[in-house]
């Protein structure tokens, strides 16, 4: 049985970016569930760092990681983000959204500017234009393709340079106090630890429950993704990622003759592992071809991932006030990546009670918008 002081549960993004973090400080044990880091919904993220998702406060924790997002490490091959432009586009009955989000780029200093259709058209040649498809839009210029695999062996390469672990096919069965200690028994042996950290993302109150605390409300929802040739090998790689600023969809380069998109689905789903249905795939294959001249005539590929969510839709960071030792890192939704740093650095100030950053104080985040019990009824 491994006895160790912090026991994080969960592999993806969200347990990583803090095992990362706190293993300086904390004999640090990671457990996954799968066979891999990031099985889930880190592993299936198209992972863009932009500021159309969220209201204030996650737009406010996406500006405050972008710089070490971007930062260039001393091994450049461990590259994990490249500036990728991102182009919100927007019908003309949206110029209040537009506005909205032409306000946020003004107020974090960002590389943009609000364009016309045409000029959308002229970075995403396959647009179309006009009041019931692209009117107008806001490009983002400092925006961040992530590498999400590189990100999460980023993470773990860091965790055991610290001296903290991971292990894989790692099912927590059961969870029990003794002597005033968490016994946490797995499909891969038992672990004893001070203080468990729940990051099971959609399988967040399946972890509470099993520790005797309430769970939050977490909310999984699916999102689908699919891949499909542009024509003729037409080189894309150069264009845009592209969104609608409401309902709608995405789509992005993935190398030169391919696209991801996306209908931005959230359908409400149990925890499972996620795969894409037939009418979501033939969703985003009609809004692309209504809002692109692209012909989407094979679907390379598709798949599906699950993005958690709390009943307010921000993140729950805190410890359990009903059990000992038990603390929340959990409903991140699907802005993990792009705010990994900063929830990672308020879940050490958090789970440490340590210096709570000026930063995060300048920006009016303070800790109780993150208190789990705001969730529990």
């Amino acid at each position: 049985m491994r006895d160790i002081e912090t026991l994080i549960i969960g592999g993806g993004i969200a347990g990583l970016s803090l095992a990362a973090r706190v293993a300086h400080r904390t004999d640090t044990l990671v457990l996954e569930a799968e066979s891999a880091p990031g099985y889930h919904a880190s592993g299936r993220s198209v992972a863009i760092a932009h500021f159309g998702l969220g209201e204030r406060i996650v737009r406010t924790l996406t500006a405050l990681s972008l710089s070490e997002l971007a930062a260039v490490p001393e091994d450049d091959r461990a590259r994990s983000a490249i500036v990728h432009p991102a182009l919100h586009i927007g019908r003309s009955d949206q110029a209040e959204e537009l506005e909205a989000l032409e306000e946020v780029h003004r107020t974090f200093g960002c590389d943009y500017a609000r364009i016309s259709g045409e000029e959308a058209r002229a970075l995403f040649p396959a647009l179309r234009i006009g009041p019931e498809h692209c009117h107008e839009a806001i490009v983002d210029h400092g925006a961040l393709k992530l590498d999400a695999d590189a990100m999460l062996q980023g993470h773990v390469r860091d965790l055991r340079a610290a001296g903290g672990d991971i292990v894989v096919n790692a099912r927590v069965t059961a969870i029990a106090r003794d002597e005033g200690r968490w016994v946490v028994e797995t499909n891969a042996g038992p672990a004893r630890a001070a203080t468990i950290v729940n990051a099971a993302g959609a399988w967040a109150d399946e972890i509470a429950s099993m520790a005797g605390t309430r769970g939050i409300g977490i909310e999984p929802r699916r999102r689908t993704v699919i891949s499909f040739d542009t024509p003729d090998e037409m080189n894309v790689s150069q264009w845009p990622f592209t969104k609608t600023v409401g309902a709608g969809f995405y789509i992005l380069p993935e190398g030169s003759g391919r696209l991801l998109a996306s209908p931005m689905d959230e359908v409400k789903s149990t925890p499972c592992d996620a795969a894409p249905e037939e009418i979501d795939i033939a969703t985003i294959a009609e809004r692309v071809q209504e809002a692109t001249t692209l012909p989407v005539e094979r679907i390379a590929h598709s798949w599906a991932g699950l993005r958690s969510f709390a009943p307010d839709e921000l993140p729950v960071i805190g410890f359990a006030q009903d059990v000992p030792g038990f603390f929340w890192f959990a409903g991140q939704g699907g802005y993990g990546f792009q705010t990994s740093p900063a929830l990672a650095e308020i879940g050490a100030a958090l789970l440490f009670d340590g210096v709570w950053d000026e930063r995060l104080t300048a920006a009016e985040i303070q800790p109780g918008l993150f208190r789990p019990e705001r969730c529990q009824r």
